[in-house]
């Protein structure tokens, strides 16, 4: 047999490890509180855009606060960014996860990749979930058929949605492109450090229906609007639905897992500061860093920020995670075609 060189072995693995990094895209800070801790991103979803909102959200984390943000992206075959697909290569970044940040919907992965996402859920792990996310695995079967949305057994009702995030699918409540959605903190919670800062939250997508589980903690209501501008009136026989929320979940090992879960989060909404503030705070709060906290916190874009309409396969074509490497390269190009 011929002998190989140990040199030009390592130099394979070099090459190969490199390629497949171009798969997923990492931002690391220099220094914060957040220095040391592991954030990792899933954005695989059909129309909210999923993948702008999950790496802008992770810049602002790394480069202002010193966390590590690994972002996941849902890629065809050739390693393009595709919306909603099921096929999300580096899971296994989950392993050194100190935090979960999905955007999420009617997924159906491999038992392969699952097997990282059940293993974190296992252990109680930190988990924000936007949008979607309430209703992110469809058609799942076999081992991990529990987290499907509309699981029916007693074991875990409703699935991941229901069970971790404390709601499954509910409905739409107000019309996408038509009604936009204004966000009103709850009066009783308004001392919730979730909420520091927040103020004026007005969001472009359409709002949701949502009933969360009794444990958890309603922070803000929605209120349907008549039209896309903030500051338009209510629409008529839409009372408020809850819209932001926090609570906890039971893990096999007996931890509880702290949760932030809002039916918003699309990539045109978190331009409204106070949304994307609220978000944010929430990751602190799920990771126990409140004290971190402040209501002036720097919650700035980190390089160019241009976020697509949202619709159904209206992501940008032809991009992908390496792209957005480093901290100027715009979230997307904005010349990138969208059809």
């Amino acid at each position: 047999m011929k002998h190989i060189p140990a040199v030009a072995i390592l130099l394979t693995i070099v090459v190969q490890s490199a390629a497949q990094a171009k798969d997923w895209v990492v931002y690391e800070g220099d220094s914060g509180p957040g220095k040391g801790k592991h954030i990792v991103f899933i954005a695989s979803d059909h129309e909210y855009r999923g993948e702008e909102t999950c790496p802008a959200i992770a810049r602002i984390l790394a480069k202002h606060y010193g966390f590590k943000c690994t972002v996941l992206f849902g890629l065809d075959e050739e390693g393009f960014i595709k919306a909603g697909s099921s096929r999300i290569p580096g899971m296994e970044a989950l392993e050194s996860a100190d935090m979960m940040f999905l955007f999420m919907r009617f997924l159906n992965p491999s038992d392969e990749s699952m097997k990282y996402f059940d293993e974190y859920l296992q252990r109680g792990g930190p988990v924000l979930g936007l949008r979607t996310t309430t209703h992110a695995f469809n058609g799942i079967k076999g081992q991990y058929e529990k987290y499907h949305f509309r699981y029916d057994k007693e074991d875990y009702p409703m699935g991941f949605g229901r069970q971790v995030l404390g709601e499954t699918w509910a409905g739409h409540y107000g019309q996408n492109h038509k009604c936009s959605t204004r966000l009103d903190p709850i009066p009783e919670q308004l001392g919730h450090v979730v909420l520091s800062g927040v103020k004026d939250m007005h969001c472009k997508a359409g709002a949701y229906d949502a009933n969360p589980m009794p444990n958890s903690v309603i922070l803000a209501n929605n209120q349907v609007l008549q039209t896309m501008e903030q500051g338009s009136e209510p629409l008529a026989g839409k009372p408020p639905k809850p819209a932001v929320w926090v609570r906890t979940y039971k893990s096999a090992s007996g931890k509880e897992g702290r949760v932030f879960c809002s039916t918003q989060g699309a990539s045109e909404d978190i331009v409204n500061d106070g949304f994307r503030r609220c978000v944010i705070n929430g990751v602190f709060w799920c990771m126990g860093l409140e004290k971190e906290i402040k209501p002036d916190m720097d919650i700035a874009f980190v390089g160019p920020y241009n976020p697509a309409t949202f619709s159904f396969n209206g992501e940008r074509k032809g991009v992908k995670p390496a792209d957005i490497e480093g901290w100027d390269t715009p979230i997307w190009n904005k010349n990138a075609r969208t059809k």
